[in-house]
């Protein structure tokens, strides 16, 4: 190892919902071979650690929360080889984000596009924590990345709260419009203006799209749609409507049902649908079988994302951190020792993101 260990780290522990986050010290063990130390900088809470914190999702317990990391390489393992995944050098004090999973990269699903379900797949701020391997999430002062973990040096211009969401929300946008495959040109909606929907107004935007459509029933989170490339909004809460057959993808960031029909409702021929949104149960959808073949539809739908995801994210966010207010999304900020009024802050006020500042 390059570098030694610092001997114990503080972790806020979550035991379940409805029970407070537990502030705890663990010992930080000795590398295994190919592990990587980081010291959290800072952790952003993404809707998933929101749905954990409050029962809406079962995670197993006690584990610790966070997936949305950037954070300061401490040491490497003399068996890793000192390279991020883009095949630049990588060395202690180097800032970085890494992949929400590791998991054996030469499995088929892997040589499929699709690591995030792989074989051995292991996910950060998911897993179980126990006495020997603790350090694998966002509320805690250091994580331990595993070997097949997708690592990305941080440039510079890209300040610490943004970096945070690289790895999560920016990545999934990213995978969402690659399974959209071009957007030259195209007319696209998007459902669900949440961190996920203003990214992929952006990302559309950048990508060449003729019209980005916003639609959601929060007016605030359509007028933030607006300064992220949106080109017109649907005020769900009024009840307006799109009209049908009038776009050409329909992205669904939202998970609601409602707004899944709706997008299929409005795509032309041959029109595409890919959802991202929907990752905890809900009813069925009522869908026209007949209309969708007639109309030549496809409806894609994505879980996480792949290796190449998160490389594009990384450079869309090196070309637009200051061309879109990416800035403005963390609306407020905790310290990791008050991680509990930061998860109760971003379940009443519903920001597009809440920090956790950790380390400098």
């Amino acid at each position: 190892m390059k570098k030694s260990t610092h001997p114990t780290g503080e972790i806020m522990v979550f035991s379940g919902a409805g029970q407070p986050l537990e502030a705890r010290s663990y010992q930080v063990p000795r590398l295994k071979a190919g592990e990587v130390l980081v010291a959290n900088l800072y952790t952003t809470l993404c809707g998933s650690d929101l749905h954990s914190f409050s029962g809406k999702r079962n995670e197993k317990t006690p584990s610790v929360l966070g997936h949305e990391i950037v954070g300061r390489v401490i040491a490497i393992d003399e068996q890793h080889d000192g390279r991020d995944h883009a095949g630049l050098p990588l060395g202690v004090g180097d800032i970085v984000t890494w992949s929400i999973f590791a998991s054996d990269a030469n499995c088929q699903l892997s040589r499929q596009g699709m690591p995030q379900k792989g074989d051995n797949l292991f996910k950060y701020g998911h897993a179980l924590l126990t006495e020997e391997d603790a350090f694998h999430g966002g509320l805690a002062e250091y994580c331990i990345l595993r070997p097949y973990t997708v690592i990305l040096k941080v440039p510079e211009g890209i300040p610490i709260p943004v970096a945070a969401t690289i790895n999560c929300a920016i990545a999934t946008v990213a995978g969402a419009l690659r399974m959209a495959r071009d957007i030259q040109g195209k007319r696209v909606l998007i459902t669900g203006m949440g961190l996920l929907g203003v990214a992929c107004a952006a990302m559309c935007k950048d990508a060449g799209a003729c019209q980005v459509i916003a639609a959601d029933v929060s007016d605030r989170r359509l007028s933030q749609a607006m300064l992220f490339g949106a080109d017109a909004v649907v005020y769900l809460s009024r009840a307006e409507r799109i009209p049908p057959a009038t776009v050409d993808i329909a992205f669904d960031m939202s998970g609601s049902p409602k707004a899944m029909e709706m997008g299929l409702e409005t795509l032309s021929y041959g029109g595409t649908a890919i959802w991202v949104g929907a990752v905890f149960g809900d009813r069925k959808l009522a869908m026209d079988a007949e209309s969708i073949v007639r109309r030549l539809l496809t409806i894609r739908g994505l879980h996480n994302y792949n290796y190449e995801d998160i490389q594009y994210a990384l450079d869309f966010m090196t070309r637009n951190t200051l061309k879109f207010p990416f800035s403005s999304v963390v609306e407020k900020e905790f310290p990791l020792s008050q991680a509990q009024q930061a998860f109760e802050y971003a379940i009443s006020h519903k920001p597009l993101r809440v920090g956790i500042k950790i380390g400098e």
